[in-house]
């Protein structure tokens, strides 16, 4: 029995992989990336390929493909990472409470395949107040006017 799809309001399906693309996904990744996204890393301030990035895209999961973050929402925080005050699609992104290191924190992992992406903290700038600090190498940046990728072969397009 197939799983319906589960659509966004943006219109991406959000129906988790099955274990054979988690699989294939997940073979896909750099040792580092695995770290992050599997095993709830975070990788050196000031670092990561995408913290200079200012042009106009996508960031979208580095495991599935789902669109995250747009550029337009993209701002200097100053702390050595990329960080963003509003996420794509609500929707694509969750929020699950993190008490590891004996902090209290918020952290972003993605909506369909679950992987880890950064955390969220209510210091960003307005309108949302929001600051999702995300590691770059959880993120691939699409340029815009270029295809998403589409690893699970779900037919993803920017609307």
């Amino acid at each position: 029995m197939t799983q319906a799809a589960t659509l966004s309001s943006t219109g991406f399906d959000l129906t988790p992989p099955t274990e054979a693309e988690r699989e294939r996904l997940e073979g896909d990744l750099t040792a580092e990336e695995a770290r992050v996204l599997l095993h709830h890393g975070t990788e050196a301030p000031f670092c990561g390929g995408l913290l200079g990035e200012k042009s106009p895209g996508v960031y979208g999961c580095r495991l599935c493909g789902l669109p995250l973050f747009k550029h337009e929402t993209k701002f200097e925080s100053g702390t050595g990472w990329p960080s963003f005050y509003a996420p794509f699609d609500e929707e694509h992104v969750r929020a699950v409470r993190d008490t590891s290191y004996g902090m209290v924190r918020i952290e972003t992992r993605c909506a369909r395949c679950d992987s880890h992406q950064g955390h969220v903290f209510p210091d960003g700038p307005a309108p949302t107040r929001l600051r999702y600090c995300i590691n770059s190498v959880s993120l691939q940046f699409v340029k815009a006017g270029d295809p998403l990728p589409d690893p699970l072969h779900r037919g993803d397009r920017l609307p």
